[in-house]
């Protein structure tokens, strides 16, 4: 692939240098091409061009060299990234490795590093005794090389490594530890919106959950269940799962809105995600709207959904936060009459997330969380420095200071 601005004598000399023909298969294109290696770019030129290197913030409820149980025993626990370190992630699995009353650890894997410690501390757990079950999706874009590595190492020493499931992708980014306490089985779960990853999560405005909520990590158990098996779906109602009953649990949610807006209630939405473009979504929002719901949408990519159209999306605003670190949580609030519900996961409402992948969404019971996750999100709705106004005129003007 060759520059199509490229000057045709520089063309045909770089073709004599490089011993090509015109019969060869040399195919323009743009200028630039593997923008995910951009990532890695080296740090050049003066420091003051770059960001000042900032340090991870240690979690209030986790101690300085505290067990992670002990931590998880007292309180569900929101992880921040990248303002709070992934390796409590890194320590939980590493623990859980060493721990004997651990017997097993189940997780899924979509992107990991090229030097992983979490495949690591899963290759330690497998030589320490613990039955790992490792989910590892192969199809996962531009890392496929790096996983093939790490399926074929966790394999070599014993892991239990399932390569997806036949005609969707696991998305979903959940581990599931089974731990003995007093002759009982009791599960610790994990969470989160991003990959585990520790490099990425330096760069990516993610969030992760540690919880031993009963009813979640049953129902976990139950994802997992069906990956192994592939043909026993699991019945939920707590958390969401893609492709069987998340869109229509939040088709629920939206309805429940607009019965609430219909009676003169209070009605409202609050949405983030990646990408909004699944016709059927948009379309219940847009009911939603003209039903009364007042809906806030950050959407960082694609925004297929237009605001502010009379008779259509006049209660909808939208913007788009595009900055230093990549906005990637998925957190979904629906103000039920008060009693507010609110979700975060690992799906964007596209349809591929929505019918063809395996995504888990997880609902926040904890009161001090939902406060977290509300700060968090009216921070982002009061930026008035990188948020973009989305509307039907699709300028993207940022908003005005």
């Amino acid at each position: 692939i060759y520059d199509d601005e490229m000057p045709p004598e520089m063309l045909r000399m770089l073709m004599r240098q490089l011993g090509l023909r015109k019969g060869d298969n040399v195919i323009p294109g743009a200028r630039y091409h593997n923008f995910k290696d951009f990532i890695k770019f080296p740090k050049i030129g003066p420091a003051e061009l770059r960001y000042e290197q900032k340090h991870a913030l240690p979690h209030r409820f986790i101690e300085y060299n505290q067990s992670i149980f002990s931590a998880m025993k007292r309180r569900d626990i929101l992880l921040h990234y990248p303002f709070q370190s992934f390796h409590y992630v890194i320590d939980f699995l590493r623990e859980a490795s060493i721990d004997p009353q651990v017997t097993s650890i189940k997780i899924t894997l979509y992107r990991i590093s090229q030097t992983s410690n979490v495949a690591n501390a899963l290759i330690n757990a497998v030589k320490n005794g613990k039955q790992v079950t490792v989910l590892l999706e192969l199809q996962a874009r531009f890392d496929e090389e790096n996983n093939i590595f790490w399926a074929n190492r966790l394999r070599e020493e014993g892991a239990k490594v399932i390569f997806g499931v036949p005609s969707v992708k696991v998305h979903a980014k959940v581990c599931l530890i089974s731990r003995k306490e007093r002759g009982v089985n009791v599960r610790y779960a994990y969470i989160g919106t991003g990959n585990f990853n520790e490099d990425t999560a330096k760069l990516y405005s993610d969030h992760g959950l540690f919880t031993r909520n009963k009813q979640i990590c049953l129902e976990l158990s139950q994802v997992f269940t069906f990956l192994e098996n592939n043909f026993k779906t699991g019945t939920y109602k707590h958390i969401l799962v893609s492709p069987y009953q998340m869109r229509t649990s939040f088709y629920s949610l939206i309805d429940n809105e607009i019965e609430l807006a219909k009676a003169g209630k209070k009605a409202y939405i609050l949405l983030k995600m990646n990408s909004l473009v699944d016709q059927g979504m948009i379309e219940k929002l847009y009911e939603a709207s003209n039903a009364g719901v007042k809906i806030q949408l950050i959407i960082r990519g694609i925004c297929s959904l237009k605001p502010g159209v009379k008779n259509v999306s006049e209660n909808i605003k939208a913007i788009s936060i595009v900055d230093k670190y990549l906005e990637h949580s998925r957190i979904f609030v629906f103000g039920n009459g008060g009693k507010e519900k609110m979700f975060f996961g690992s799906a964007d409402w596209m349809s591929r997330n929505l019918d063809h992948r395996i995504e888990v969404d997880c609902p926040i019971y904890d009161k001090v969380i939902q406060k977290e996750l509300n700060a968090f999100l009216q921070m982002q709705l009061a930026d008035n420095t990188k948020a973009r106004i989305l509307d039907k005129t699709q300028q993207n003007a940022y908003i005005p200071t």
